[in-house]
C-alpha cells in the first residue's frame, strides 16, 4: 500500500488509505464485494449489494475463545436449511457454510458464543438462508 501511495503523490495525486470502519449512517466494515458483512467486534452482521447495506445490521454472535470465528474474506460453499451438527450434536437452522472448516451463518443463542459461526436471531437467520447463494462474498471483519 506505501507503493501505492508513494506512486500516487508522485503523480500529483493523492491516495488515502484506511481500514473500513463501521459508520453511523448504516455503512459496514466491509468492502463492496462483499455480500454479507460480519463485524467480531461489533456483534453484527449485515446482508449487501453493490456495497449498499440490503438487510441488518443484526445481533450475532461468533465463536468463543478457542473457537474464533475467522477474520477474512470467504465464499458461500452451500446451504441446509435444516442442517445438524455431528460434532455437537445440535441442530443448526438455515445454515449458510461459508469456510472448508464448517463455520456458517445460522438460527443460534444471541447470548452465548459458538463453536465459532456465526449465530443469528429466526428471522435474521431465515433472511440471511433466503439471499445468500454459493459463491457469494462473505467478509469477517475483527
Amino acid at each position: 500500500m506505501a507503493g501505492i501511495a508513494a506512486t500516487t503523490a508522485a503523480m500529483g495525486t493523492a491516495m488515502i488509505v484506511s481500514a473500513p470502519t463501521a459508520t453511523a449512517d448504516g455503512g459496514t466494515p466491509c468492502g463492496a464485494e462483499a455480500k454479507a458483512c460480519i463485524s467480531l467486534s461489533g456483534n453484527q452482521a449485515w446482508l449487501m449489494s453493490d456495497g449498499a447495506v440490503t438487510y441488518g445490521g443484526v445481533p450475532i454472535t461468533s465463536g468463543k475463545p478457542g473457537f474464533e470465528t475467522p477474520p477474512g474474506v470467504f465464499n458461500v460453499t452451500y446451504k441446509d436449511i435444516d442442517h445438524w451438527s455431528s460434532a455437537y450434536d445440535a441442530p443448526m437452522p438455515y445454515s449458510v457454510f461459508f469456510t472448508t472448516s464448517g463455520i456458517a451463518f445460522h438460527e443460534g443463542s444471541l447470548t452465548e458464543q459458538s463453536h465459532g459461526c456465526i449465530h443469528l436471531s429466526p428471522e435474521a437467520a431465515k433472511a440471511f438462508y433466503e439471499n445468500l447463494r454459493p459463491g457469494d462474498v462473505v467478509q469477517v471483519v475483527a
